[in-house]
């Protein structure tokens, strides 16, 4: 058990370190209270953990194999919980074009 939990754990910092720019989208479009919001794409901690902030001072976190998350504040909208791959497949991942 101890052994298989080691080498989860190597898993996820592996997948940590790659996490790049590229991998996440630069404004993820959510909507809480009839109000539509975007986050942009701020940075991306150590971990692998991207920090989306809105232009209203809203912040939420994600990472590749996560769920969307609200940083303070309180309820959620349509984003919270949904993993990236739920984000990009209800169109409300937008990614920047080379």
């Amino acid at each position: 058990m101890a052994l298989s939990q080691f080498a989860a754990a190597d898993a996820l910092h592996a997948q940590a370190e790659d996490a790049s720019f590229t991998d996440f989208p630069f404004l993820v479009h959510c909507e809480a209270a009839g109000v539509d919001h975007a986050f942009y794409l701020s940075k991306i901690d150590p971990d692998g953990v991207a920090v989306y902030i809105s232009p209203d001072r809203l912040a939420g976190t994600l990472t590749i194999t996560g769920k969307a998350q609200l940083i303070g504040g309180e309820g959620s909208g349509n984003c919270a919980g949904k993993t990236l791959e739920q984000l990009r497949s209800t169109g409300q991942a937008y990614y920047l074009q080379r």
